[in-house]
């Protein structure tokens, strides 16, 4: 099991509490969601609107305002791809969460899984 059920709840809890969310976008992400939405311009900030558990595949995933009501498609990506200011209250249990999930994640990877 990648992530602890009920850390991970209680994560998705406290942060559907603070929607929407100003979030930055990593360069990987944006050139991710350019090449699918090449019809949307992508910034470098958005909102999160929404948060979902996707269990231990997706984790913590985020769903983002991008293109607003215009938008053709739901842009929903894992918060591990999305950097939030430190001065944001739960900061400090997403970098937290971010940083688990990604260890675990490569030490699956090395065993083959």
């Amino acid at each position: 099991m990648i992530d602890d059920p009920e850390k991970t709840d209680l994560l998705i809890s406290k942060l559907k509490d603070l929607l929407p969310i100003d979030a930055a976008i990593t360069k990987d992400l944006q050139r991710s969601l350019a090449a699918k939405s090449p019809e949307i311009p992508i910034p470098a900030r958005c909102q999160v609107v929404d948060v979902l558990n996707l269990g231990d595949e997706g984790g913590v995933a985020c769903c983002l305002d991008i293109g607003g009501d215009d938008a053709a498609a739901v842009h929903i990506v894992s918060i591990t791809h999305l950097l939030f200011d430190r001065r944001f209250p739960l900061f400090r249990d997403i970098d937290t969460y971010q940083r688990r999930r990604i260890k675990k994640l490569k030490r699956q990877r090395g065993r083959g899984f």
